[in-house]
């Protein structure tokens, strides 16, 4: 049992997590080990993110002194948060494979789903599992180059054929 001033310094340290983030994942983790967690832990540190356990009605608090107005009522099992200071995609992935990786285990660790705070919406699992298997931006970016560059290689190649052709009939 927590006594009213460690309460006090949770719902402070959420406060602050919660003004650093722009989104935060809710996590049912129940039956996930410690060692599991820490590792899940020391990966979203890679990226800026970081997962806390809070009860339910003290980040409720923390969610309310900054104006969110967010129900964590409606999820039924333990709630484990992961803030995240940069966009979504940036951990979506490394949390979607974690619990990937417990699921070959049977252990369980879902997302519940995400708040975006700048938006002030809601996503559910699913939607959080569809941004999760997107490539990362990185990949985009050199898919999109790809693309761009394609007709130019193909132009250049034609080019190069024509002139040996080219080259060909002037020497016979």
């Amino acid at each position: 049992m927590l006594t009213k001033d460690q309460k006090k310094e949770h719902v402070k340290k959420g406060k602050e997590l919660i003004k650093e983030s722009q989104n935060l994942v809710f996590a049912d983790f129940t039956g996930v080990g410690v060692e599991d967690i820490r590792r899940l832990k020391s990966e979203l540190r890679k990226s800026g993110a970081s997962f806390k356990v809070f009860k339910k009605r003290l980040l409720k608090l923390a969610l309310k002194e900054n104006k969110i107005d967010f129900d964590l009522e409606k999820f039924e099992a333990q709630v484990g948060t992961v803030f995240t200071p940069n966009e979504l995609p940036s951990v979506a992935g490394q949390i979607y494979k974690f619990s990937r990786e417990l699921a070959k285990k049977k252990k369980d660790f879902k997302v519940l789903g995400v708040y975006n705070i700048k938006a002030k919406s809601f996503l559910d699992a699913a939607q959080f599992t569809v941004i999760a298997k997107l490539p990362s931006r990185e990949v985009l970016l050199a898919q999109v180059v790809g693309v761009l560059a394609a007709p130019i290689r193909v132009f250049m190649y034609l080019l190069q054929e024509k002139s040996k052709k080219m080259v060909e009939q002037k020497a016979s």
